[in-house]
């Protein structure tokens, strides 16, 4: 099952990219596709019945003196969640592109398209499954790249266009630079460690958390420089803030790519890669509290630049690398079960997001500009019912104080309150972001949805409901986006229900007598145990220690925790995901009160007064320009970065290559040749005393070489 979950994609698109023309482009289509719904049935099957975690062995892979590296299928929670998460979007995202990109105005009817796009999809599909199913960091890495290929692919589709060329020249120039880090990475634990296969590399992480290791110019504590060297691959992939230029771009590509990669799947890597290595980031305190305050400043960063885009899909594009923060801020407070669920159900709402910006792009006869929508509701209702739901789910909207709500409510909650305990200016930077969502995702509804038509009125009239291929995978995703929380919150967050969901039983095990009360709950090894009355009375300053517990400890300490296979790791003096259920009653609705705040000033600024923004803009001309233009990153980096490369490149390549080089060679071709020539031509003159006297040269020359060393 396992194996037909890995390849078939890679089937589907082997057969729709090579063969189509033995099948037709329909049904190429019609053959990834179902490839796809198997694959997400089984998925689903594996998720639903898994038991305990497994390695399966596909085959040797690389062998290589004393190196080797095999293909196994690793088979536990977080990989059955991604395996979800990545079939049941991809899926639906195929049957989606049946209606999408069934007429495409970049390609002429007599031009074959869909069986290529078909198998782009097909291939990323692949690619992500074997980066989630990988045994070893090798192969993970060859995911990673096939991930970062297969993106390059989509994102530039419509080749013809400059834009999209550009944009997926981007992206994967960016995605490279985060790779580096993540090589290095791996470089590092095989040279501290001797292997890449996960579990042998976890049984030494207490070692390298007391061990030293030279990078760059001084001395660094090794779980430290290896946990932020991977941390970096994670975030050139995950879009994290200074590696985040690339993902608004990325939306050149065609929405369902949108959809497919930058919304629930190929983002999301980098926080499974955290995940994934959670026992090195448990030892790591200080990567730990890195990756807290980059997913914290991204998140407030991304929602600040979504309030004032004007392009549906960039602000989606936006509210992803934002939520992604959310994310990350989970994991580098130690709750790695919370970050996979705000993952989860991302999945389901932002898909449904970006397919619904689609159908209504779709409608619109490809007008992505929301200033020239308006009063779309009654003209495409299924899809305003969508995400009207996704919009529900993303800002949070939920019964405070219950497990009531949609699913962006619970898994968002639960952030933010592991965010209250691990760290004070995490909290703060995510509840002002979630008001900010709310803003932004209700800004978009209200522009599209609401009031007097703008825009081209051609395309208003005209205007209509995306055919039933397309709406279908909304009505699907909608059920996620509404239930997946309530049904899956105490697998995630209690705190019985995550020992037992991940499989993490007896995963630690201390032989220290003080540790003893911890090793003792339930036998978990998740430190889940601790005093509620100590919790509830926790502040925030106080609370804000938790997340670096454990970095003072005694070296002889450390090295007694034995780290046993587990989907996850969790130290036992991690309380975080504990003490996070007994936070003050104002943290738990803080996030259900930004979110009034900011559906109050959207409803204010879109729907009562409508002026309200333009007056805005211009009183606040220069932060209104500070936001449209994303802080300015792009123009930053192309200062910094692009522009020195370019005058770099010219240089070598008029002064170089065209001076030195092609200026050598024909001087050499049309000045020394041809003057060596008419010398050889005049030094052959046919008369035998000219040659006489050349012997003559040559025999005293000799002479006196041999006389000279003879003397010597």
């Amino acid at each position: 099952m396992a194996q037909f979950i890995l390849f078939a994609p890679l089937l589907g698109a082997l057969i729709a990219g090579f063969g189509w023309r033995l099948i037709g482009e329909r049904g190429a289509q019609i053959l990834t596709t179902a490839i796809l719904f198997a694959a997400a049935a089984l998925s689903w099957v594996v998720f639903l019945t898994l038991g305990e975690p497994q390695s399966i062995p596909v085959m040797d892979w690389i062998v290589s003196g004393d190196f080797t590296s095999e293909w196994a299928i690793r088979l536990d929670r977080l990989t059955a969640i991604m395996l979800i998460v990545i079939n049941s979007v991809s899926a639906l995202v195929h049957l989606y592109s049946f209606g999408y990109m069934a007429h495409d105005e970049n390609f002429g009817d007599d031009e074959p398209y869909r069986a290529r796009f078909f198998a782009y999809l097909s291939f990323f599909t692949f690619s992500m499954l074997m980066l989630v199913t990988s045994d070893n960091l090798l192969q993970m890495f060859f995911g990673w790249e096939g991930v970062g290929v297969a993106s390059y692919l989509l994102i530039g589709f419509y080749f013809k266009k400059q834009s999209a060329g550009a944009a997926a020249m981007k992206a994967f120039i960016v995605n490279r630079v985060g790779d580096f880090g993540f090589l290095l990475g791996i470089f590092g634990l095989w040279w501290m460690t001797g292997s890449i296969q996960f579990d042998e590399i976890f049984a030494q992480v207490p070692m390298l958390a007391q061990t030293e290791m030279t990078f760059l110019w001084r001395d660094w504590n090794a779980a430290n420089v290896l946990a932020i060297l991977l941390f970096i691959g994670a975030m050139g992939k995950s879009a994290q803030l200074f590696l985040h230029t690339w993902l608004p771009d990325a939306m050149e590509g065609p929405t369902p790519v949108s959809a497919l990669i930058h919304a629930a799947t190929m983002v999301t890597a980098g926080v499974f890669l955290v995940c994934r290595m959670s026992p090195l980031y448990e030892f790591a305190p200080e990567a730990k509290m890195f990756i807290v305050y980059i997913g914290a400043t991204t998140a407030f960063f991304a929602a600040t630049v979504g309030l004032v885009q004007n392009d549906i899909k960039r602000v989606i594009a936006y509210s992803t690398c934002s939520q992604l923060g959310y994310m990350f801020v989970a994991a580098g407070v130690g709750v790695y079960s919370v970050a996979m669920f705000h993952l989860f159900t991302h999945a389901f709402f932002k898909a449904m997001l970006f397919l619904g910006a689609g159908s209504v792009i779709h409608a619109m006869h490809h007008e992505q500009d929301m200033r020239n929508y308006g009063g779309l509701r009654k003209k495409i209702p299924l899809t305003f019912a969508a995400m009207m739901i996704g919009t529900l789910a993303i800002t949070g909207v939920g019964i405070p104080l219950t497990h009531i709500g949609f699913a962006g409510f619970l898994s968002k909650d639960a952030v933010i309150e592991s965010a209250f305990v691990g760290s004070t200016y995490a909290f703060w930077m995510l509840v002002i972001a979630a008001l900010m969502t709310s803003f932004y995702s209700w800004r978009l509804m209200f522009m599209t949805f609401f009031g007097t038509p703008r825009g081209d009125h051609h395309a208003h009239d005209h205007a209509h409901e995306s055919p039933r291929v397309m709406t279908a995978p909304l009505v699907v995703l909608a059920f996620g986006s509404i239930f997946a929380g309530m049904i899956w919150y105490n697998s995630f967050f209690e705190e019985e229900g995550v020992a037992g969901f991940f499989g993490i039983e007896a995963a630690v095990h201390h032989e220290e007598a003080g540790h003893a009360e911890g090793a003792a709950v339930s036998g978990t090894g998740t430190a889940l145990e601790g005093s509620v009355a100590e919790a509830q009375a926790a502040e925030p300053e106080g609370a804000a220690t938790h997340a670096a517990a454990g970095a003072a400890e005694d070296p002889a300490d450390i090295a007694s925790y034995t780290v046993t296979p587990g989907a996850i790791y969790m130290r036992p003096d991690n309380h975080v995901m504990h003490d996070a259920h007994y936070v003050p009653a104002w943290v738990k609705v803080s996030p259900f009160i930004a979110m009034l705040i900011g559906f109050g000033l959207a409803w204010l600024m879109y729907i009562r007064r409508p002026e309200l923004p333009g007056q805005l803009a211009a009183q606040q001309r220069g932060l209104y320009q500070f936001l449209l233009n994303k802080w300015y990153f792009d123009q930053a980096y192309d200062a910094i970065f692009v522009r020195p490369a370019r005058w770099i490149g010219r240089k070598l390549w008029t002064a170089g290559d065209g001076a030195v080089i092609d200026g050598a060679i024909n001087g050499l071709a049309l000045g020394i040749i041809p003057r060596l020539t008419r010398f050889a031509g005049r030094v052959q003159s046919g008369y035998l005393f000219h040659y006489a006297f050349a012997m003559v040269l040559g025999i005293v020359g000799l002479l006196i070489w041999v006389m000279m060393r003879g003397a010597h």
